[in-house]
């Protein structure tokens, strides 16, 4: 399958479920490209576009000043999630010892 979505779901490291909870979308949706049209898919590949995926993968989960990226997306966040990737872009990813 090498839909939108699935390449979103790619670079991004999202399980299926988390796939389907960021697009508010059902299975079926998915696997047959029924979201091509959705602004949201565009949106979140063009903003990640030049980043690179495993780093992506391992920021996504990471703790940052908003929270975890991807519970911004699960919330369906857009604009806070936007926010983390100039963040991203801006500082790099910075990785505090916990103490």
């Amino acid at each position: 399958m090498n839909t939108a979505a699935a390449v979103l779901a790619d670079r991004l490291g999202l399980t299926d479920d988390e796939l389907l909870t960021v697009l508010d979308a059902d299975p079926l949706s998915v696997v047959s490209g029924d979201l091509e049209h959705r602004p949201e898919v565009a949106i979140l590949l063009a903003l990640t576009e030049d980043l690179d995926p495993s780093v992506l993968r391992r920021w996504l989960r990471a703790q940052g000043p908003a929270g975890r990226p991807v519970d911004l997306l699960l919330a369906r966040d857009f604009a806070a999630f936007e926010d983390a990737v100039d963040d991203l872009r801006g500082r790099g990813m910075v990785i505090r010892a916990r103490r």
